[in-house]
Order: C-alpha cells, then sequence, then structure tokens
C-alpha cells in the first residue's frame, strides 16, 4: 500500500466538500485503483455516495457529521486534551513541527490538529506525518469507530488511514479507549518510497 496516496487522497477527503473537493473524486478514485487497491476499496463507499447525491446534500451531511456533533471531531488533539490549556501549547507545537518540515498552513482557516491538515504534513514530510498519526493513534480509532456506529461512509476512509499504520486496529470503543489510556505507541513506522503517481497539492479544510 501506497501510505502517501492515501494520505493525500484521505486529505481531500475529509475536507470541506466544496466543488473542487467533489470534483476531484474521480482523480481520487484512479489514484488508489493504482497505488492503493486495498485502501481503493474502503473509499469506494465515500466515493460512490458523492457521485450518486447532490452537492448541497454532501455539504449538509459533512456539516452535521464533523461540525455538529463532538462525537466525529476530526481535531485529533481535542480527543487527548479536550479544551483545555494544554490543548494549546499542543496546537503551538504542532505549528512548529510543521514550520520545520517546511509545510506551512497560514491562511488555511484550520487549527494545525485537525485532520485534513495532518494528513496533508505525512503526504508533504512523510517520517514526520507519519510518526504525528502514529501518537494520535487512539485518536483516528476513536473517530473511526464513532462513525462507523454512524453508518457513515466516511468510516471508511479513516479505516484506510488507519491501515497504513504499524499494528492492529482495536476492536471496539473500549479497546481504542484503553490504547489512549496506554499513551503514544512506539511502533516503528514503515515509509513508502517517493511515488510519482501521487495527486496534485491541494490545500485542507474548510473554503
Amino acid at each position: 500500500m501506497n501510505a502517501r496516496v492515501v494520505h493525500q487522497a484521505a486529505s481531500l477527503c475529509l475536507s470541506y466538500p466544496d466543488d473542487a473537493v467533489l470534483g476531484s473524486a474521480p482523480m481520487i478514485g484512479r489514484a488508489l485503483e493504482e497505488a492503493a487497491p486495498r485502501a481503493a476499496a474502503s473509499f469506494a463507499p465515500l466515493l460512490a455516495w458523492w457521485a450518486e447525491t447532490p452537492a448541497a446534500q454532501v455539504q449538509s451531511v459533512y456539516v452535521d457529521t464533523f461540525d455538529m456533533s463532538r462525537r466525529h471531531a476530526l481535531y485529533l488533539s481535542y480527543w487527548t486534551d479536550g479544551d483545555t490549556r494544554r490543548r494549546g501549547a499542543v496546537l503551538a507545537d504542532l505549528k512548529r513541527r510543521y514550520r520545520e518540515a517546511g509545510l506551512a498552513i497560514d491562511g488555511t482557516g484550520e487549527l494545525p490538529d485537525f485532520l485534513p491538515v495532518v494528513l496533508e504534513f505525512a503526504r508533504h514530510a512523510p517520517r514526520e506525518g507519519t510518526a504525528l498519526l502514529q501518537e494520535y493513534r487512539p485518536s483516528l480509532e476513536l473517530i473511526r469507530i464513532a462513525l462507523g456506529e454512524r453508518g457513515s461512509p466516511y468510516a471508511g476512509v479513516v479505516a484506510a488511514v488507519c491501515d497504513t499504520l504499524p499494528g492492529r486496529s482495536p476492536a471496539d470503543r473500549q479497546q481504542a479507549m484503553a490504547m489512549a489510556a496506554a499513551g503514544p505507541p512506539r511502533e516503528s513506522v514503515g515509509l513508502d518510497a517517493h511515488d510519482p503517481r501521487l495527486l496534485p497539492l491541494q490545500p485542507a479544510g474548510r473554503r
């Protein structure tokens, strides 16, 4: 599996579905089929739903799923630190890590722990970004489980991201909470080599 292709495809799919994002669906599907066929199957329900659903409805469901319910919040440090003073320090540290890797997020309108931004970081700087995703593996798994419980087509996208990381995913919420309590996992992260089939860079976040 080409993790970088999966990470960038997921960054697009989990961003606000404006016309540019929705219009990229065929490109996303082709890139995944070529570079990550197993992940393509996980993305397929969302891409099919996009194709058969009016854009306004897709956008409404996105807002209802991710903006109106904390159960599906895409802000990774929210799951570990909540709305606390510590989270402010975490966000500042994330910005520093992005700057050191040469990724500027100013002007995106999103916090640095927003999952599409973190995924774009993983595409831009695979070693550092994939390590960051692994640090927040419990957050990813809790989002995956919550979306699955909702029956959301976005669940497969988050599951595909989890599949790019070492170790098995927890089977249920209780196991995911135990993972969170145990702290960041320490498994080494395997990286794919640069692949020219990567999708063109797209900004993450709401427009």
